[in-house]
């Protein structure tokens, strides 16, 4: 497989975690990750925008060529949901703007890829991800789970590109 590069997403009102994780002959490494928390106090639509304006920042200085969001899972709280959907959407506007093919993958699927196990913790993703990038164990949850939609959006692909 030739070098790809994408940008995760774990998107959040209040905490949208995001990495650029760069695969290089099946060598993974992170070439950023983080998490972007607008105010608390902005207006969901001032929320939504700084979001928009932080993607852009990211998806035009590493350039990534495809982008993996994050599902939305089953929520009891329809407005909570709402808001969901509402930052995933903003998210994906920003990463068709910048002509990327978008992937999504469910929550269980990526933990899946990642541990082995469809129900695994958020503490069991962050050691993996930890794990498999050598990293130093200093990350977000957030951003960990961005990463390991990331993750597991390659080997889905190298997968795929594997069969076809």
């Amino acid at each position: 497989m030739a070098e790809t590069v994408v940008i995760g997403l774990d998107p959040g009102l209040t905490a949208t975690g995001f990495a650029i994780v760069k695969n290089n002959n099946n060598e993974f490494s992170l070439l950023k990750s983080g998490t972007l928390r607008p105010k608390r106090d902005l207006k969901l639509w001032d929320k939504l925008f700084y979001i928009y304006n932080e993607l852009t920042t990211l998806l035009r200085e590493f350039s990534p060529t495809e982008a993996a969001i994050e599902d939305v899972f089953v929520s009891k709280n329809a407005k909570s949901a709402l808001k969901l959907g509402h930052v995933r959407g903003v998210a994906m506007l920003a990463c068709n703007l910048f002509n990327l093919k978008i992937f999504q993958y469910e929550p269980s699927v990526i933990k899946k890829s990642l541990t082995g196990k469809g129900t695994a913790t958020k503490k069991q993703v962050k050691y993996m991800v930890n794990k498999l990038l050598k990293l130093d164990g200093n990350l977000s949850f957030d951003a960990s789970d961005a990463i390991a939609v990331a993750i597991c959006h390659l080997t889905q692909r190298a997968f795929y590109d594997r069969i076809s």
